[in-house]
């Protein structure tokens, strides 16, 4: 029953975050796109303060070694990537955005080696690096005529979006604190959501006034907020210490798939060939960086299987 639960969970996982790319697409009709993340996250941000309260006996930081680990969350795994994001996405479909995501744990490999010395890149390692940035380069086709296009103005958004999160979890776990992840998450969404107001308020194009509360918008920003922040969060911290780091990184690689089907489903938007290959491309990338880990995982699957 236990595995069936992990499984349950990892799906919905999956689903969730994956729709949500199609949530914030949607949501961007509405809302101004940084301010749109900042309203999220005032929201999801009380949230996981509320349940860090709960759930923990340290529900605030207290050191400066633990503020910093928060300022570092705040600014890059929430404020950076949620800013680029939600600009980044206006520009392209819900598919391509979590495609380009999904490169993350690619990039947090590539930034490990530069930053924790611990960390060693073999050469199939690089090559598994080099191959993940091949599959953005497949995804955004790029030529001589569309390279000031919206559309791949969009996709280096995205892209610079992948690289703050992936930059962000490498340096926070340079920071050697005895923080809750509750506590951390909940603090870093509060200041996060505090720095994207401050970015939406120097920006000429954003405002208050700007927002159109139609019943859409509000469902977009409670999926966001609610399902996707908060409640995803909980289920990502408890398959977390279940499954491990590698196995929850899958979810980045299952997410595309829900966002292209709710993308499609919802919004209309198409799936085409060069967004499939790039995936392709970049999970290749993936597999070849955790070329040992997978492998030492496999007589595990076959044990699982071989018990059903």
């Amino acid at each position: 029953m236990r595995r069936y639960r992990n499984v349950a969970l990892f799906v919905a996982l999956a689903a969730v975050w994956g729709s949500a790319f199609m949530a914030i697409k949607a949501g961007l009709t509405y809302f101004p796109p940084v301010l749109f993340a900042a309203i999220r996250y005032d929201i999801a941000g009380v949230l996981m303060l509320a349940y860090a309260v709960y759930a923990t006996d340290r529900w605030r930081p207290r050191t400066s070694g633990e503020w910093q680990l928060v300022a570092v969350g705040a600014t890059l795994l929430i404020a950076g990537y949620h800013a680029f994001l939600f600009v980044g996405e206006q520009y392209t479909t819900s598919a391509v955005a979590a495609v380009i995501v999904s490169l993350s744990p690619v990039l947090t490999t590539g930034f490990a080696r530069l930053f924790l010395p611990s960390e060693r890149l073999t050469p199939a390692g690089i090559a598994g690096l080099l191959l993940g940035l091949v599959g953005v380069v497949v995804l955004s086709d790029p030529n001589p005529n569309n390279l000031v296009t919206s559309n791949a103005v969009g996709q280096v958004l995205v892209f610079a979006a992948a690289g703050s999160f992936a930059l962000g979890s490498v340096l926070t776990r340079r920071i050697d604190v005895e923080l809750p992840i509750e506590t951390m998450e909940a603090w870093s969404m509060v200041l996060g959501a505090l720095l994207m107001h401050a970015v939406s308020f120097a920006r000429p194009s954003e405002s208050l006034a700007a927002v159109r509360w139609t019943p859409e918008a509000i469902w977009a920003i409670a999926y966001l907020s609610i399902a996707a922040s908060a409640l995803g969060f909980l289920v990502y911290f408890d398959l977390l210490e279940r499954l491990g780091p590698i196995e929850i990184n899958f979810v980045s690689y299952v997410a595309p798939v829900f966002a292209a089907l709710s993308g499609w489903w919802f919004l209309g938007e198409s799936i085409d060939l060069t967004t499939v290959a790039g995936f392709l491309v970049i999970f290749a990338g993936f597999c070849l960086l955790k070329r040992e880990t997978l492998a030492s995982e496999l007589p595990k699957l076959r044990a699982v299987v071989t018990r059903r």
